[in-house]
């Protein structure tokens, strides 16, 4: 599943959100020049928004298609998983992971991070959680149930939120635990974001549940999340949860 998300880049980088702006410059705190290290950068849609606020960015992904994309954008790539990736004696002042940590080893991650990390220079681990309306949930579960009855998918229920905080407790404990960060903390940011019919089915099919599944199938399961869409108007709002765990190098 991780290297199906380059199957259409441009699509993935056109759906999926960006990440608060609040959380950038929170990490930045107004300081220019900082040498950020992005951790399974994808199309670098989080990369970009760290260049605007000042930054020098080196994206690792594993993914050609991802990598070239982000290459075409202004980003400086190296294709390589973070576990096998070779610093080469760099270092950096911050590590980001936006929505890429799950794919990294968690016996290597931290440790690693802390490798390349320059003193006091901050490890920024976050994602999204997002669940739209039940509504248009329901409408997705049923489908996806119909058309994928084995897929371990059809086993999640809504409690989105409290899970993805309950793992980024685990997160902000095994860098605490990792004895190599201090000021160890876990920050949230709520926000919202308005979709169309066309933009959400547009993400939809960026999910790792759709990325593999053969044409015929997603078709069905979009038109009955769009169908539902349709039944609100055309058009809703979706809540956002940014998480985010994060600590400081130890002097």
């Amino acid at each position: 599943m991780a290297e199906s998300f380059g199957l259409d880049a441009s699509r993935y980088d056109r759906a999926r959100p960006p990440y608060p702006e609040e959380l950038v410059d929170r990490i930045v705190s107004g300081r220019s020049g900082l040498e950020v290290l992005d951790v399974g950068c994808g199309t670098g849609i989080a990369a970009r928004q760290f260049q605007a606020a000042g930054c020098a960015v080196l994206g690792i992904d594993p993914d050609q298609r991802m990598a070239e994309y982000a290459r075409g954008r202004g980003l400086d790539v190296e294709l390589a998983t973070f576990e096998g990736w070779e610093p080469a004696g760099r270092s950096f002042d911050v590590v980001a992971a936006a929505q890429s940590w799950h794919w990294v080893d968690p016996a290597i991650g931290v440790h690693k991070a802390a490798s390349v990390l320059r003193l006091g220079g901050q490890l920024a681990i976050f994602s999204h959680v997002f669940e739209p309306p039940e509504d248009i949930a329901q409408a997705f579960a049923a489908a996806f149930r119909r058309v994928v009855p084995d897929s371990p998918f059809n086993s999640q229920g809504r409690r989105a939120l409290e899970m993805y905080q309950a793992g980024y407790a685990k997160i902000a404990d095994t860098i605490r635990e990792s004895g190599a960060f201090e000021d160890v903390a876990q920050w949230r940011f709520d926000w919202t974001r308005a979709y169309t019919r066309e933009e959400w089915l547009d993400l939809v099919v960026t999910t790792g549940g759709l990325t593999q599944l053969p044409a015929e199938k997603k078709a069905e399961i979009l038109d009955a999340v769009g169908a539902a869409i349709d039944a609100r108007g055309g058009a809703f709002t979706m809540d956002y949860t940014t998480l985010t765990a994060t600590g400081l190098r130890r002097e």
